[in-house]
């Protein structure tokens, strides 16, 4: 057997990331031969991530990415299986790196995004290289884009698990605001216009049959369901929302007041939807 360099194994780590014993074993079974350690590593680090996989994975961080001009933005949902790996830095600036690919390269979804190139090599590897090295569950789950009609203003929260873009008009201060309220309500649209008419009609059907239960007479039910649906699509909404900084008064005042706009935005919360395993104690 070929004699294995120290040297040799510090090169097989700073190529592929992983451990001194794993490139160590590699390099032995491959003869010492630095290219063929290599792909045995990677098929190895594949196997790894597949098996990884079937593991829940709620916990991450939100990567988020604006241009200098503020134009163009990104936010990426990587998912990880605990909060402690959230906090490790290569898990951290893989979220990022990811976050300025999908701004400046426009992948349709997070599957596309995984077959680009990052750094010389396909980021999907770069992911399954991260699970072998972190030895948990990582996924590319969401990504959002916006290109700005006016210009993007971004808020991440403290623990990165919330991040905010939007595209507006207006001041610093009022960009600031406005991400901070969508981060606080995160509405599901920007206007009662923007609902889809399913939901729209979904929601009457429910406050009729709740009119009907009343016992009402008929106008004044007609009433309580208009009522009812406008209090709801005010409440799913980002313009028919109590302003975050001044519940006085909806955000579509505020803007109005201010003479600002918005034109659009995005907001992803770590783990939304994600049905969390029941801790065994």
């Amino acid at each position: 057997m070929a004699e294995i360099s120290a040297g040799l194994v510090k090169e097989l780590r700073e190529l592929t990331g992983l451990g001194m014993m794993e490139c160590k074993k590699a390099l032995a079974e491959s003869g010492g031969d630095l290219r063929k350690a290599e792909e045995l590593l990677r098929i190895k680090s594949g196997a790894k991530a597949s098996k990884a996989a079937s593991r829940v994975a709620a916990e991450g961080v939100i990567g988020i990415w604006v241009s200098a001009d503020a134009k163009v933005g990104a936010l990426v949902e990587l998912n990880c299986e605990t909060d402690f790996v959230a906090k490790n830095e290569d898990f951290v600036g893989f979220a990022q790196s990811l976050a300025e690919v999908v701004a400046t390269r426009n992948p349709k979804d997070a599957d596309e995004l995984g077959s680009l190139d990052l750094l010389g090599s396909k980021i999907e590897a770069r992911r399954q290289g991260l699970v072998q090295k972190i030895g948990e569950n990582i996924s590319i789950r969401r990504i959002a884009r916006l290109q700005a009609k006016g210009r993007l203003a971004q808020y991440l929260h403290a623990n990165k698990k919330i991040g905010v873009l939007v595209d507006f008009d207006g001041s610093e201060e009022i960009g600031k605001g406005l991400t901070m309220h969508i981060a606080f309500y995160r509405p599901q649209y920007l206007s009662k216009a923007a609902v889809p008419a399913d939901i729209v009609t979904r929601e009457r059907e429910i406050q009729l049959a709740r009119a009907k239960e009343s016992g009402k007479p008929a106008e004044i039910a007609a009433k309580m369901v208009e009522g009812a649906v406008n209090k709801y699509l005010s409440e799913i909404s980002l313009f028919g929302q109590p302003y975050v900084l001044n519940d006085k008064e909806s955000v579509e005042k505020m803007l109005a007041g201010q003479k600002a706009k918005v034109h659009d935005y995005a907001v992803i919360l770590v783990g939304e939807g994600i049905e969390k395993p029941n801790a065994v104690h």
